[in-house]
């Protein structure tokens, strides 16, 4: 028998009251509406005992590296005595955790400038909020624009259509119309898509909320007075790529992907409030868009690239001759006590394999905008 949630009654009378709605309506709903959506809910989203993790979950020197990052922005910015950091999409704040206990420890004089403050959906946040009462130095942010609404769209003919959700037996939907606005019908062309080339049937995802998020990032690293000649920084880490390597014809069901207890599944109408939803990025919307508002490109790397400059492997290095100089002996490497210490160090190892894995977490993108 099915059984109807909340949530899903909710969206249903949304939908008999106004008719069919973009399907970016509907994730809106499914992941952020009050009470009810999959991030506001009050339930464990994130980590081994929820439905997906993040780097910060795999390992803490992930926040070691981030720490090295904001460091040479400070020493870039000539050492300010108020060093203001803002992270959005922080969750459970375990990367602020991590930044805040490395420069404690390696940098007292930084740690002791370094103002660190987060804002996360789940606490009650807009999910795009950059509210703050000081203009931050630093943005920051991990895996939080994949988790931002999107329209669907569907190529057929010539012509090019938004997936909205609609009512069928009591159950969602899906049906081709005309796009819900001129913004979602250019958006490809903007980008000089050549999509009209592609196969019928071919989808992509269009984030438009990428675009207003950047700009009120934007607006708030300028703060309050625009004349004033403020310097910062935006640090964005994402799964996606540029618009022409992203918007491709191999990729013809698009990347929306849903997660529900570590399983990958395809089915967004299925369980809203329930999965999460996400969808790969377009970083050419957040440097074009970051460029409109004053901003200029600093970096646009690989994670496992950006590790590495930060010092991933030497600090697993520093690990291993701090923690397990004694697996170098052979014989103490054979005794009991030997063997966990073994089987520790493989795990740290592989931990910082899993970060920098060129087919998953190393393949995420680093994007650095400047002021």
């Amino acid at each position: 028998m099915h059984t109807t949630t909340p949530l899903q009654a909710h969206i249903l009378d949304t939908i008999r009251q106004h008719g069919p709605i973009p399907f970016a309506e509907y994730m809106r709903m499914a992941l952020y509406e009050p009470g009810q959506g999959y991030y506001v809910s009050g339930k464990t989203r994130v980590g081994w005992e929820g439905d997906f993790f993040t780097s910060s979950d795999v390992s803490e020197i992930f926040a070691h590296c981030t720490g090295r990052q904001l460091l040479q922005m400070w020493e870039m910015l000539k050492q300010p005595a108020h060093f203001l950091v803002l992270e959005q999409g922080a969750n459970r704040g375990l990367l602020g955790e991590g930044i805040r206990a490395w420069a404690s420890q390696e940098h007292p004089a930084f740690h002791q400038a370094l103002h660190y403050v987060s804002s996360d959906i789940g606490a009650g946040e807009d999910a795009l909020s950059v509210a703050s009462e000081q203009a931050p130095t630093v943005l920051l942010s991990n895996e939080l624009v994949d988790a931002f609404p999107v329209h669907l769209v569907e190529k057929r003919g010539s012509e090019l259509y938004e997936v909205y959700v609609g009512e069928q037996n009591g159950r969602f939907g899906e049906l081709l119309q005309a796009p819900s606005s001129e913004e979602v019908a250019s958006y490809l062309d903007d980008y000089k898509i050549p999509w009209r080339t592609y196969p019928d049937g071919w989808r992509a995802e269009i984030n438009l909320d990428a675009r207003h998020w950047m700009r009120r990032s934007a607006q708030l690293l300028l703060g309050s007075n625009p004349k004033r000649k403020r310097r910062g920084f935006l640090l964005a880490i994402d799964y996606g790529d540029l618009a022409r390597q992203h918007y491709i014809p191999e990729r013809f069901t698009g990347t929306l992907a849903c997660y529900y207890q570590h399983q990958l599944t395809e089915r967004p109408l299925l369980r809203p409030g329930e999965q999460d939803i996400t969808a790969h990025v377009n970083f050419s919307t957040l440097i074009e868009e970051g460029r409109r508002q004053g901003l200029r490109l600093h970096k646009f790397t690989t994670q496992r690239a950006w590790l590495t400059d930060m010092g991933i492997y030497e600090e697993l290095e520093r690990i291993r001759q701090r923690d397990f100089a004694a697996l170098d002996d052979i014989q103490n490497r054979a005794s009991d006590q030997g063997q966990v210490q073994l089987l520790q160090w493989y795990n740290v190892r592989q931990r910082v394999s899993a970060l920098t894995s060129p087919g998953g977490l190393g393949g995420f993108k680093v994007l650095i905008l400047k002021r």
